[in-house]
């Protein structure tokens, strides 16, 4: 076990934090883009200082390289030389030293494990950190758990651990259907709780509890048609995916067991899984944004909880670029949207193009009908933080307003108790308001709705507020319906506004538990 490094990331004086008080971008010297990493991982450059060579790593090995010219780093077991990617890190070098010469895993899921390491610094691998042979004490005795062997050590483990109880699944099957049952033991369970996709008889089922990743993963013996119904009951948590035969014959038994079949871990430690989406609409909603609708395979059944984000994953210049978005709902849809998309098949995505960017350009220049790759959805806000609710206060500054836009409308639509939901929204101009009318006429729908927008240059006509946010602002804001109601405050935006509202929130003496801030 290789000893990670427990110092806080980013590093305390690193040019990271000190530039914003949090997690940003440093400046760059000019030719050290993202772009001119990835041509220069296709020069022919050996990067490693192995010609070519990859090599098992042991940690002894691993620690001689700690630093700025010689630096090695071990992510998920695998060793990279990122001595010559430290001037062409976003985070800076101070950040990539924390790692040197150790186990960087945590450290890196801390601040951007959706990044795809593997592409962008397949051309600096090393190799792979040699195992050390384990110590033999005797004979191993083995028990059957949940159809597979693993040690008796491991069971009294697993289950002495703190977290929910390890689901178990059962099939059965009639003439043309197979119906395969998860047993959650979970009450609380929806239908955005289990992701499912089958692609060329391999069959994947993920279901989400709590903080866990239960796993089902197949290869499937006989041939089963693209779409299949996913049905949840609820008061005792049975999941229920039903399947159709392409053919009317008798299964002999459901398939083989692939990699961390049956396996239960937490959902942090489970890698993420993407499926290929369709673009079916694309609209602007700003001068600089746009409205993007994906197409989810028939194979799959994917629904984002309300306040979590996904991956896209688009193949630029031979390098796979990952960058997080959250979905929108299409109930505040652009009004230009003609059509109707009335199942869950479909994915709205609000998505700001930067010109002169590396992944937005790429986005928008996709034609309809182009794929683009979706991951399963990230997060740690909890739907149960709704729960009784009488005040919700959404803070949002430029695309920081995607994440509100289903906890609004979930308020709104589910909550009984919400006695106002009021959005205070941050935008540059007039003309980089999002949905400005569609806002401006829920208020006059639901009068427990309320908006304000604050411009930071605005014209000499604007009668609206002003500036930045600030205790002002936020005092005349967070007005709760009475002295004791139950509040939640949301925030998104740029790093810098989201690190200095919780700032304010603090010094207006809101708890912890009344804040959520989203953070990609």
């Amino acid at each position: 076990m290789l000893n990670v490094p427990s110092q806080s990331f980013p590093a305390p004086r690193s040019q990271q934090r000190v530039a914003s008080g949090g997690r940003s971008k440093v400046p760059l010297k000019p030719g050290r883009s993202l772009m001119d990493w990835l041509r220069l991982t296709k020069s022919g450059k050996d990067l490693t200082g192995l010609r070519g060579n990859l090599i098992d790593v042991t940690e002894e090995e691993l620690k001689k390289h700690n630093k700025k010219d010689d630096c090695w780093i071990c992510i998920r077991g695998f060793v990279y030389n990122v001595s010559a990617y430290m001037e062409y890190h976003p985070g800076g070098e101070d950040e990539l030293m924390r790692a040197a010469g150790s186990d960087g895993t945590d450290l890196f899921d801390q601040v951007h494990r959706w990044v795809n390491y593997e592409s962008m610094l397949k051309e600096c691998l090393v190799g792979r950190m040699a195992v050390k042979p384990p110590i033999s004490k005797g004979k191993c005795n083995f028990v059957f758990l949940c159809e597979g062997l693993i040690p008796k050590s491991q069971v009294t483990d697993t289950f002495t651990k703190e977290g929910p109880c390890s689901p178990s699944y059962d099939w059965f099957q009639t003439e043309s259907l197979v119906t395969i049952v998860i047993y959650t033991k979970q009450k609380d369970i929806g239908l955005d709780s289990i992701i499912v996709d089958h692609q060329d008889d391999v069959f994947r089922a993920e279901t989400i509890i709590k903080d866990y990743s239960y796993l089902m993963y197949l290869g499937l013996n006989n041939e089963i048609q693209e779409d299949f119904s996913v049905k949840i009951v609820e008061n005792v948590g049975k999941v229920e995916i039903v399947l159709k035969k392409k053919s009317n014959t008798s299964w002999e038994c459901l398939g083989h067991p692939l990699e961390n079949h049956n396996s239960f871990v937490p959902k942090k430690d489970r890698g993420l899984y993407y499926r290929k989406c369709q673009l079916i609409s694309k609209e602007d909603v700003t001068h600089d944004t746009k409205l993007f609708c994906l197409m989810l395979p028939p194979s799959s059944h994917l629904q984002v909880p309300i306040g979590q984000h996904i991956y896209l994953k688009l193949t630029i210049t031979g390098t796979e670029i990952v960058k997080p978005y959250t979905p929108v709902s299409d109930t505040l849809r652009s009004e230009v949207q003609e059509l109707v998309h009335c199942n869950n098949r479909y994915i709205y995505f609000l998505i700001k193009i930067y010109p002169t960017g590396l992944f937005t350009p790429e986005l928008d220049h996709l034609k309809i009908g182009d794929y683009v790759s979706v991951s399963s959805p990230e997060g740690n806000f909890k739907k149960s933080q709704l729960q009784g609710l009488e005040d919700l206060f959404l803070l949002a500054a430029g695309t920081g307003f995607t994440p509100m836009v289903k906890i609004l409308n979930y308020a709104l639509t589910n909550l009984p108790s919400v006695r106002k939901v009021k959005l205070m929204f941050f935008n540059k101009t007039e003309d980089d308001i999002i949905w400005r009318r569609q806002l401006e006429m829920l208020t006059c729908k639901d009068k427990r709705f309320d908006v304000e927008f604050v411009l930071s240059e605005p014209t000499s006509e604007w009668n609206g507020k002003k500036g930045h946010i600030s205790p002002l602002l936020l005092s005349e804001f967070l007005l709760r319906s009475t002295d004791k109601a139950k509040i939640l405050i949301c925030i998104c935006g740029p790093t810098p506004f989201t690190q200095q509202g919780i700032r304010l929130l603090h010094d207006l003496n809101f708890s912890e538990d009344e804040i959520h801030s989203f953070t990609a």
